[in-house]
């Protein structure tokens, strides 16, 4: 159930002429998984997510590290949806009615990320629960499966692969896994576009990781930051859970929708 005090803070969504929901993937609409590309949106999220989506002068956009190709994949996105997407980190787009927004590829990285992919592959080959996932910009190291000192042992192997081959490349932590790309976007630079590209007039983001730290200290007096589950935040409003996070998204529908009839 969600407060009065929360509904107070949704009030300027609900009546702004055109709001932008930016909404993290994993942890923030679907629960954590042991096999990544096992996730989807709880049935509750993905509800109020639609109902957002449906509402006038409503943008509704997911925002995630995932590449664009995996994202619209566990996001079960086709081409039809109203949804916008924000993939590696706000480096892809997908727009409604246009199609995928790519930047232009460095013929230099991509062959360097080749490489590094395969020297981690190689260097955690044997690393019982350790699992390197191709990124479009980068590389990720998995380790939900591992034990701890074999996390360890993989994150500190790879971080100095990176380091030796890449130093310039940007690095990330999220929950139990390690990042790294070419290209240095942040979520922030994710929701900076999104509030151009769609004319928002303000914005919701949510989020429950580190790397949605960034797109939440970057809101403007008019937004509103919300962290999902625990954890050390700059976001005006923490949920305890997806769950919850689905009932305050059903609360702002239901304001917001009243207020544009």
């Amino acid at each position: 159930m969600i407060t009065t005090v929360a509904e107070d803070l949704l009030e300027p969504l609900a009546r702004t002429p055109r709001l932008l929901v930016a909404l993290d993937f994993d942890g923030t609409l679907s629960p954590l998984q042991n096999e990544p590309m096992d996730a989807r949106m709880l049935p509750a999220a993905r509800r109020s997510v639609e109902a957002l989506a449906a509402l006038p002068d409503t943008v509704v956009a997911l925002v995630s590290g995932r590449s664009l190709r995996d994202l619209r994949i566990i996001a079960e996105h086709d081409d039809a949806s109203p949804l916008w997407l924000a993939g590696s980190h706000g480096a892809e787009y997908w727009q409604p009615g246009i199609g995928a927004i790519e930047p232009q590829e460095d013929a230099e990285e991509v062959a360097l990320r080749d490489r590094l992919r395969g020297l981690a592959e190689e260097a955690t080959r044997g690393m019982a629960g350790v699992w390197i996932e191709p990124k479009t910009f980068g590389l990720g190291v998995h380790t939900r499966r591992a034990d701890a000192v074999t996390a360890e042992h993989a994150n500190r192997v790879v971080d100095d692969l990176v380091r030796a081959n890449a130093p310039a490349w940007r690095r990330r932590t999220g929950h139990n896994i390690l990042e790294y790309a070419f290209r240095h976007e942040g979520k922030d630079t994710a929701v900076r576009t999104l509030r151009e590209r769609t004319g928002a007039t303000a914005v919701l983001f949510a989020g429950d990781d580190v790397t949605d730290e960034d797109a939440i200290r970057s809101l403007g007096r008019d937004d509103l930051g919300v962290r999902v589950g625990p954890g050390e935040t700059a976001a005006t409003v923490t949920v305890a859970d997806i769950a919850a996070f689905a009932d305050l998204l059903d609360v702002l529908a239901r304001m917001r929708g009243a207020r544009r009839e």
